[in-house]
């Protein structure tokens, strides 16, 4: 008996030990991990990151505490997003966030049960992301960064009230640049407003394109383009030496040395992006029934300093605006 009862305690001892081992911390254990996916790095994307991060410590999440947020950049090449987007699911991350329209798709392609949030896609309907806005079905819902097209091409006629012929420049490969473009299309004809269109495959193209475009337009207009803005400073170099304006559809662009835009604000797309994954961590909602958010309507930024340099005249109540409301580059 005493074996017997000397036998019984090295097991529950050895259960014990094992346990602790396996189940670790409670804290430790208990973190939910959420996954965020981005293409590549530049500002805009950047801003959106940054804003998911602060969205979800804004509802008592914070990275490393009680949370574990894993982020992974596929650096600019598409080939390793499908890796990503499975070590992500691989790993049994409880929400999963994608940065962009290519890598909200990887991580769709890899699961059909773990919430997958859109941070920032313009099209997800035309992406084949989800059935429909309102209810998107599945386990995708998450954030729109379509652009107020309407007001950005009202504020270059305002800029250039005597514009023959405005240029379009954007991606073919990138879905939400392409879904934005036909925005544009459509707009303008309604505002009767001249365009061109140019597509480039990738950033390889810009240089030789814009240079084409720039000899047959009065100024360009960028939808929200990933690869562009990855690349922004090939586009400004051609125009300013053309002494021709540039009207990016984002923040971050105008910065870069675009004049102006109603854009919106990247940082507040990440925001809603994070708040809306810490809802869906809490079961407070469900993907299928939640709508795709939008912001819906854009900041007005200006950059003077490069306005200035190509001498266009800011209009008076834009200005204004971008100095109590948006943004004044000088």
């Amino acid at each position: 008996m005493k074996r017997m009862m000397t036998f019984v305690g090295i097991l529950i001892a050895f259960l014990a030990v094992a346990f602790f081992q396996e189940s670790g911390p409670l804290s430790a254990q208990s973190k939910p991990r959420v996954g965020v996916l981005t293409l590549m790095h530049h500002p805009a994307l950047d801003q959106i990151q940054k804003g998911v991060t602060a969205g979800l410590a804004e509802k008592g999440y914070h990275n490393g505490q009680n949370i574990q947020i894993d982020y992974q950049n596929a650096q600019g090449d598409q080939s390793n997003l499908k890796t990503m987007a499975n070590k992500l699911v691989n790993e049994h991350s409880n929400v999963v966030v994608g940065i962009t329209t290519p890598a909200s798709q990887a991580l769709a392609n890899s699961t059909k049960k773990i919430p997958v949030v859109l941070g920032a896609v313009t099209d997800p309907k035309a992406a084949g992301l989800v059935q429909n806005f309102q209810r998107p079905g599945g386990n995708i819902t998450g954030v729109s960064n379509l652009s107020p097209i309407a007001a950005q091409l009202q504020l270059i006629k305002e800029f250039l009230p005597h514009l023959k012929t405005l240029g379009v420049i954007y991606t073919s490969s990138d879905s939400s640049a392409v879904a934005e473009h036909k925005v544009i299309v459509q707009k303008a004809r309604q505002m009767k407003i001249p365009i061109k269109s140019y597509s480039i495959s990738n950033s390889n193209d810009l240089n030789q394109v814009s240079q084409e475009m720039l000899q047959q337009v009065d100024a360009v207009m960028v939808p929200a383009d990933n690869v562009i803005a990855g690349a922004m400073q090939t586009l400004i170099k051609n125009s300013d030496a053309v002494n021709k304006p540039v009207f990016p559809a984002v923040d971050t662009m105008v910065k870069q040395g675009g004049v102006a835009t109603y854009g919106i604000n990247q940082y507040k797309l990440g925001l809603i992006g994070g708040r809306l994954t810490a809802a869906i961590l809490q079961g407070k909602k469900r993907p299928a029934t939640t709508p795709i958010q939008y912001v819906r309507h854009g900041d007005p930024i200006v950059n003077v300093k490069q306005a200035q340099k190509l001498g266009l005249k800011i209009p008076p109540h834009f200005l204004k605006d971008a100095q109590t409301k948006g943004e004044v580059i000088k």
